[in-house]
């Protein structure tokens, strides 16, 4: 096997795809060794190799592959952490299978249930005032979840690394995110794209009809990029 065992990814290139999905086709059951090495044996932290594989091995055909990845990593491979007891469970599990518009949907109802927990009542959209009371380890949680199940390509946290590598610019952000045409913000949910193939950055949304301060604030509360 091509992969090094205590090597860190922060994102799955083509090279390393390529050779994870010839393992895959020839010799599951070592991608299967491998995570349980990494992540059982080693302990080391989870990252996008180990989503990606973990993600490969829930579509093999080989039930005694699967049923034994399931009982060592039942709801999946990363640990959930919430200072106020949240279970982002339902969350992972929609991004392990790529049901990415349904997490979106369901990210940014945690995203008010955070804010919400602070200040009881129904929000219809968050303000750059209720940032500041956003939990930095949910914050962590929920964008870590996506990076994991999204071989790098999404969370907010890449979404501020474009940003900041577009001297932070926003129209230039959403260009380079795709999530506008000529200029106009896209109509949701048709245009924009729900599949591992959009852009870096694509997801999850975040409402920008209200101005991008909110947005602006999220990410000076993201320090871990």
């Amino acid at each position: 096997m091509n992969l090094a065992i205590n090597e860190h990814f922060t994102k799955i290139d083509k090279t390393t795809e390529k050779i994870v999905e010839n393992i895959y086709i020839n010799e599951p059951e070592k991608l299967l060794k491998f995570i349980i090495q990494r992540l059982i044996v080693n302990k080391q932290k989870a990252d996008v190799l180990d989503g990606f594989i973990y993600q490969k091995l829930l579509k093999t055909h080989e039930n005694i592959i699967k049923n034994e990845l399931i009982s060592y990593f039942p709801s999946g491979i990363i640990l959930l952490q919430s200072c106020l007891k949240i279970n982002y469970e339902p969350l992972q599990k929609l991004l392990m299978n790529e049901q990415f518009r349904e997490a979106d949907e369901l990210t940014n109802k945690y995203l008010y249930e955070l804010i919400k927990q602070k200040y009881p009542g129904v929000k219809r959209w968050l303000y750059f005032t209720d940032i500041q009371f956003l939990p930095p380890e949910d914050l962590f949680t929920l964008d870590f979840l996506w990076q994991i199940y999204s071989k790098g390509k999404f969370g907010f946290s890449i979404q501020k690394q474009i940003w900041i590598k577009s001297n932070e610019n926003w129209d230039i952000l959403w260009d380079k995110i795709n999530w506008t045409k000529n200029g106009t913000m896209n109509r949701y949910p048709k245009e924009f794209q729900w599949t591992i193939e959009a852009p870096d950055g694509h997801l999850p949304l975040f409402n920008q009809l209200r101005g991008t301060q909110t947005l602006s604030y999220l990410f000076k509360n993201i320090t871990w990029t």
